[in-house]
């Protein structure tokens, strides 16, 4: 029987309130408002249960709740797995393969469902490219359509810009205009001024990149030393230039500029030059720079021009936001642009201190160890010294604590608060000899009490930030032998780990805390960076950041793609979100938490957070059957 047209429309504008039907062609939701029938479950009662054979039906909550269960266990606020509410959909991974649900599926109220057969399920698949693309990539299909709102809210054009995540190959101009090394400096220069050009590239016979000369060497190379313009390039051009890969992607180059202060980058492709992509390429639009910002940190002279530099750096991130740029790229140009102030503050402080003659290593921990610094950080590093002829580490580090002191208070100056926990290099227990250091963790990781799994979490993220990188190194390759033969450290870190649950709710959408508020940082991110962490150290592992980490897993085959793929995007949302809860502080004049209020989110940014909050806890109870860690 034919559905009423009345009933088609009514149907069809309660179903486009919610993905993937708000995407999909009118005629394609009428094809399927007319093959859905209705039904209803009781609070309590199963409507899908484990089974081999594979699933007939595919469900979409009309009125109501659905709550998934693990095995036969009833749905309790510690087992269930899964909330799922109206405009949800349920069971797609085994209508896609075909097989039978692995979970129960039961009533959490008196529910109504939209029921589709699975035959009609797999024939809307190959009509519809939305509702395909949806139940295939669900998360990153919410993603890009939470992308949109956030332009729209921002009112700002991504065509006015150069788009971060644009592969190089795709900004270079024009074709390379090149010379050889022997070419006079004199027909150089003229064809610089003919072609309204900032630079020349040098390349061999084979097009191959040997130097490149600038309009800014001009004055330094030729004009202030008295050079011949008749001498040959190859006399003042800089050698063996910084190449990238055409597929490597603007933010990259952009980070390469700020920690070198170049101005150009030659994109070279099995060796030849493709073409050269300048800082006006990338930032042509934009205010503030990223290379300007790194050249003012890498001149300064003072405490105070630091400082403004400190605030630069905030506000290109909160420009980089209004454009939209991703929450991976913008941790990382946070966390590199942080890199270079802190680098160059302990270059003033090491200048005609007794410390240029020891050798010793800053190091980085927490999120800016991991390249994930958002706007609201505090200072987390210590100190790594080898010990000197004839002084032992106490010694040393009577040297040392007075100038690591004087970097922690110029670094809160700067906007980067002390740490409330006192890990800091001024702290003695963190200003270690590299014995001290293996000492340090070969006793956490043996030991394993509460404290030191804190301190691990914190303290096995670290990176070199400044100094003799050698000595990070050796700590970090003696710890990737150790961790992973301790089996006991690991399930104690995974148990750990595990008591920290999202914040998901069996009555309501989220369970919040003070003042309706859910912790991003800590119910949101910590559970990705803790599971992470810890299988990163059971491989042996080299990635120091959570992506970087899950990606590494998934090429070692430690991890499915596909799930590695949607644990990723699930972090970086959360973390898009902390990050536009910090420009809306800053905006609004508040302090700086990453507290926040689900209802002052839109219903697809709720809906994309919740799914987030699930993966995080699929990871979990991953990590709890890996090491066999009990409720």
């Amino acid at each position: 029987m034919t559905t009423p047209y009345s009933l088609i429309t009514a149907t069809i504008d309660l179903l486009t309130r919610f993905a993937p039907f708000d995407q999909m062609e009118r005629e394609h939701l009428v094809w399927l408002v007319d093959r859905l029938k209705v039904g209803y479950y009781a609070k309590e009662e199963i409507v899908l249960t484990a089974a081999k054979q594979p699933v007939d039906t595919f469900y979409i909550i009309k009125q109501g709740t659905i709550l998934g269960e693990q095995g036969v266990v009833r749905a309790q606020e510690n087992v269930a797995w899964l909330e799922l509410h109206e405009g949800e959909c349920f069971p797609l991974g085994a209508l896609l393969s075909r097989r039978g649900v692995t979970s129960t599926y039961r009533a959490g109220t008196d529910t109504f469902c939209y029921e589709l057969a699975a035959t009609d399920f797999h024939e809307l698949l190959k009509s519809s490219a939305a509702f395909h693309d949806f139940c295939t990539r669900r998360i990153a299909n919410l993603l890009e359509q939470s992308k949109q709102v956030i332009q729209a809210e921002y009112a700002k054009s991504t065509s006015e810009q150069q788009s971060m995540s644009s592969p190089l190959s795709i900004l270079i101009r024009r074709d390379p205009i090149t010379c050889t090394p022997d070419t006079p400096l004199r027909q150089v220069l003229e064809l610089m001024h003919g072609n309204g050009i900032g630079s020349m590239v040098a390349v061999d016979a084979d097009a191959r990149p040997v130097g490149i000369f600038t309009l800014h060497d001009v004055l330094s190379r030729v004009a202030l030393p008295g050079i011949s313009l008749d001498g040959p390039l190859s006399g003042v051009m800089t050698h063996s230039p910084y190449t990238m890969p055409p597929q490597a992607f603007a933010y990259e180059a952009a980070l390469v500029m700020a920690r070198h202060g170049f101005r150009h980058i030659l994109v070279v492709e099995d060796g030849r030059l493709l073409g050269l992509i300048s800082e006006k390429d990338l930032f042509s639009l934009q205010r503030v720079g990223l290379r300007q910002i790194g050249g003012t940190i890498r001149n300064a002279e003072t405490l105070d021009t630091l400082k403004d530099s400190a605030r630069d750096i905030r506000q290109l991130a909160h420009n980089m936001m209004a454009q939209g740029v991703a929450a991976e790229q913008l941790t990382q140009i946070i966390s590199t642009l942080n890199d270079l102030l802190t680098h160059r503050i302990i270059e003033l402080e090491v200048r005609d201190s007794p410390l240029q003659d020891i050798e010793f290593c800053w190091i980085v921990l927490g999120s800016e160890g991991r390249f994930e610094q958002t706007l609201n950080t505090d200072q987390d590093n210590g100190i790594i010294f080898s010990l000197k002829d004839g002084m032992d580490a106490d010694a040393m580090r009577a040297v040392v604590l007075p100038f690591a002191k004087r970097i922690n208070l110029a670094l809160a100056e700067c906007g980067f608060p002390l740490c409330n926990g006192e890990v800091m290099a001024s702290n003695p227990k963190w200003c270690l000899s590299l014995q001290e250091w293996r000492a340090t963790f070969d006793n956490w990781i043996c030991h394993g009490d509460p404290k030191a799994l804190l301190y691990a979490t914190i303290f096995f993220d670290f990176r070199p930030l400044y100094g003799a990188e050698r000595l990070a190194v050796e700590l970090r390759e003696w710890l990737r032998g150790c961790a992973h033969q301790n089996s006991r450290f690991l399930y104690l870190l995974a148990a750990n780990a595990l008591r920290n649950e999202p914040p998901l709710g069996l009555i309501r959408d989220f369970v919040t805390g003070d003042n309706h508020t859910l912790d991003l940082k800590l119910n949101g991110v910590t559970p990705f960076v803790d599971a992470a962490r810890i299988y990163f150290l059971a491989t042996s592992g080299h990635q120091t950041n959570t992506v970087g980490r899950l990606r590494e897993l998934a090429e070692n085959g430690h991890l499915r793609q596909e799930d590695a793929d949607v644990f990723i995007e699930s972090f970086l949302f959360i973390q898009l979100l902390r990050l536009r809860l910090h420009h809306q502080q800053i905006e609004k004049g508040g302090e700086l938490s990453n507290k926040i209020d689900p209802d002052s989110l839109n219903n697809l940014d709720r809906r994309i957070l919740k799914e987030a909050f699930r993966q995080a806890r699929k990871l979990q109870t991953k990590l709890r059957l890996d090491y066999q860690v009990r409720e």
